[in-house]
């Protein structure tokens, strides 16, 4: 079996807050213009503790972007986001200390090792032993000392994917987590999101395919580009 579930760790920290029920994230008419002209049409949903939304749209709609915009790396040119019903300037630190954003880069170094990797973009807490189960879990502990440069597509991908096993975050952001695995990566993706959601974390993901094992509501993002 390439990827391993059975006796991995899992590390998290559920809210506390009297929120914690409602009003994790709320996305307010964001909206986000290019080149003079608004990409999709505005956005408003809400996700609370316990729950998966599944953002949907075709290709060039603007999925990728409306990650970037919920995780700072782009501003909106109009609308809010709030984190546990406070504006996100105003709890920035916190918003970004309890979210974990894997998006279509990866975030993966070329020039690290797999475990060198995982440890640079895991909580300071996480141990080797951790590090070491959660390589195992997505098949790369032959693979934990050789540079991500020399790895396959698929195995590049699950080096950023075993950051699920020893992120912290509450809040997670993935954009397209099963591209480029195959059954059995999708299973344990699928396994660590059931779990996730069954602790009290929350997960905003968009993928191209339905889960058969986590429920989800979902949310279209309407490019402009489309028809209407």
């Amino acid at each position: 079996m390439i990827f391993g579930i059975i006796g991995v760790p899992k590390k998290t920290r559920i809210y506390n807050s009297p929120l914690s029920a409602k009003n994790i994230l709320k996305v307010e008419n964001i909206a986000f213009e290019r080149n003079d002209s608004l990409l999709f049409h505005p956005v408003d949903f809400s996700v609370s503790s316990g729950e998966a939304l599944h953002i949907e749209g075709c290709n060039g709609s603007g999925k990728t972007t409306l990650f970037q915009l919920l995780t700072g790396l782009l501003q909106p040119s109009q609308g809010n986001i709030y984190f546990c019903e406070q504006p996100v300037d105003r709890c920035r630190y916190d918003y970004l200390s309890d979210l974990l954003y894997i998006g279509h880069q990866s975030g993966v170094k070329a020039m690290l090792s797999a475990e060198e990797n995982l440890r640079w973009m895991s909580p300071v807490n996480t141990s080797s032993k951790q590090i070491a189960l959660a390589l195992v879990a997505v098949g790369l502990e032959h693979y934990a000392d050789i540079p991500c440069y020399k790895l396959s597509a698929g195995q590049y991908r699950r080096v950023a994917l075993a950051r699920l096993l020893t992120t912290e975050a509450n809040l997670w952001y993935l954009d397209e987590p099963f591209a480029a695995l195959d059954k059995q990566g999708i299973e344990f993706i699928e396994y660590c999101m059931q779990q996730h959601i069954e602790q009290g974390g929350t997960i905003v993901f968009s993928s191209h395919q339905d889960l058969t094992k986590v429920a989800v509501r979902k949310y279209n993002i309407i490019g402009y580009s489309e028809a209407v």
